[in-house]
């Protein structure tokens, strides 16, 4: 009788145990006991293969992150999520960051890891029967980005390279919505069209034009996309941003050593509504180009590359020195822990 009153006693204890397990331990190793990390990202898009392959391969959930991900379209949109902390940290150009500095903050937005190196914008020409020639974009119709936008101003960039003005030799469109340029030149506007992956791909398998030159070959690299997050955040959370730059590294390198097809089935799963060679082709375009950056550290030739981009655009009030929003000490140690 004894042993079966301890026997309870000692099942009380190990349910009681249990239950403290996961009430204050949150499963004791179990998922709940993640550090949760909202990510807002400028738009969904192939161009960030990496981040979707740090989700689905498990790179986060190995650095003890749970993150979410959501969509805030548009880079002003993106800056006000983070700056309202709606998010913790956005994936989103590192103009945005210049551009809150520039207005004096007091908690500037800083740069941690770099994931994208290159424009990811391709030009696509409406005739396809001609050889392509830079001359030919004078006296034409061209359906470009958002004035600001990092896509509009490396654009301008790359065609003042090529000896055309995008103000004077052009009609130049910019007053479309992202989100409607595609559907715009669809219905007929536009000679030549400035596009993102997967869209262009998309339109050369309907006949609709072809790839004539990238933007991002032309433009040269840049810290075109970033993660970033309040210096407060940072300040606050060093070893939540480390973990998450080590798991974006991880991807990074994943990515490198991995073919277009095996990345296009990792990332699949947030784009059901493109056919799966769509996502094969913008991959392979994206990393023939080296558009990936293969760790995240934004060098200083990069920055001051963007620095020059900004500039010819009229958008930059004075040249904003990397150290002052870029915070590379998360991406070092990463890179040396691998």
């Amino acid at each position: 009788m004894k042993l079966h009153k301890k026997g309870h006693a000692w099942l009380g204890l190990t349910l009681a145990l249990l239950l403290l397990c996961g009430t204050v331990l949150s499963g004791c190793g179990g998922s709940g006991d993640k550090t949760k990390v909202r990510i807002g990202e400028v738009t969904r898009s192939i161009f960030y293969a990496p981040q979707y392959v740090a989700l689905e391969k498990g790179f986060f959930e190995a650095e003890g992150l749970d993150v979410e991900l959501q969509t805030t379209p548009g880079g002003d949109k993106t800056m006000t999520a983070l700056l309202s902390d709606a998010i913790d940290v956005a994936l989103v150009g590192s103009e945005t960051s210049i551009y809150v500095y520039q207005q004096g903050s007091d908690d500037p937005v800083i740069n941690f890891g770099q994931l994208t190196q290159t424009d990811g914008t391709f030009l696509m020409a409406r005739n396809t029967d001609t050889e392509f020639d830079w001359e030919m974009l004078k006296g034409s119709v061209f359906l470009g980005q958002r004035k600001g936008g990092m896509p509009q101003m490396a654009g301008e960039f790359a065609l003042r390279k090529k000896g055309v003005d995008p103000h004077a030799d052009l009609e130049l469109i910019q007053n479309i919505d992202f989100a409607n340029i595609a559907s715009a030149y669809a219905s007929g506007t536009g000679e030549f069209v400035q596009l993102f992956e997967p869209q262009a791909s998309i339109f050369e398998k309907e006949g609709r034009g072809k790839v004539v030159a990238s933007f991002g070959v032309e433009s040269g690299k840049l810290p075109y996309t970033a993660f970033m997050a309040k210096q407060s955040y940072i300040s606050q959370k060093e070893d939540t941003v480390q973990r998450f730059t080590t798991a974006l590294y991880k991807a990074q390198q994943w990515v490198d050593s991995h073919s277009p097809e095996e990345i296009a089935d990792a990332i699949l799963p947030y784009f059901k509504d493109t056919d799966r060679d769509i996502v094969v082709s913008s991959v392979k375009r994206y990393k023939e180009q080296g558009t990936y950056a293969t760790d995240p550290i934004l060098d200083e030739e990069e920055w001051n590359n963007l620095l020059d981009v900004m500039d010819q655009a009229g958008e930059l009030r004075e040249r904003v020195a990397p150290e002052a929003i870029v915070d590379n000490s998360f991406a070092e140690k990463a890179m040396e822990s691998k």
